[in-house]
């Protein structure tokens, strides 16, 4: 059973154009997510997913500087391009990820694919975001091959062909969801990248956690943020984007 995990990836981001690309400490905010997925212990592989457009040509030869897969498809249907990249690397089990989220944490992958692993005869995705404990950019998602190739098929509307999995939650009984729940509520920290004011927050983290050859924890970043309130209070007025 191959576990792949796809992150969706694009420079024209409306609210913070090219912030995957903004660079910490030389380093772009994309690098430092793949180096938080490599650590996952049960992702085979990861494959980035981004667009034909040629503002994305830069997100390809990152990709190839780094050794890591990547995939391009078409920009506003974001699950066929999921779907389509699913196919092309065979992957068995799809966990999805998105590029804002520089500072995500293996263990907490982990944690969320191996739900999924242990309860995949009963549940049809498995998710940290359905119930929110987690702090945004730390988000993760885990279905099977079979059953994106099935909404792939029967989702239709705009929003569900660019948010990827909200068909799941659509249809009444048709699929069976599991949330994934930290067992303190982290839900108020806001660890993803939309804003220039999220960059300003994410950046601080870095230069002030960030070791060479080691990685983020979760729970590392959240006490450094109860230790630096003012921090936390940097983006805590932004809203995240509805779908």
């Amino acid at each position: 059973m191959k576990v792949i995990a796809i992150i969706q990836a694009r420079m024209g981001s409306t609210r913070l154009p090219g912030k995957i690309m903004k660079k910490v400490m030389n380093k772009t905010l994309l690098e430092y997510e793949l180096e938080q997925v490599k650590r996952a212990a049960l992702i085979d592989q990861i494959v980035v997913a981004t667009t034909k457009n040629k503002t994305d040509d830069i997100i390809i030869d990152l990709c190839k500087q780094l050794s890591i897969p990547a995939f391009r498809g078409s920009e506003e249907d974001v699950l066929s391009r999921y779907y389509e990249a699913a196919t092309e690397y065979k992957g068995d089990v799809i966990v999805r990820l998105t590029s804002d989220c520089p500072l995500i944490d293996p263990l907490v992958i982990d944690k969320v694919v191996r739900e999924y692993l242990k309860n995949q005869k009963n549940y049809d995705y498995v998710s940290n975001t359905i119930e929110r404990t987690y702090p945004r950019g730390m988000d993760t998602g885990v279905l099977s091959y079979r059953t994106l190739k099935e909404i792939n098929r029967y989702a239709t509307s705009d929003s569900d062909r660019e948010h990827v999995t909200s068909y799941l939650y659509r249809v009444p009984g048709k699929y069976k969801t599991l949330a994934v729940k930290n067992e303190e509520d982290f839900s108020h920290f806001r660890l993803t990248v939309d804003t220039k004011e999220d960059f300003e927050v994410v950046a601080n983290i870095l230069e002030n956690l960030y070791k060479a050859n080691s990685y983020l924890k979760m729970n590392d970043i959240v006490t450094y943020l109860k230790q630096h309130p003012s921090i936390v209070t940097i983006n805590q007025n932004v809203e995240q984007k509805k779908i």
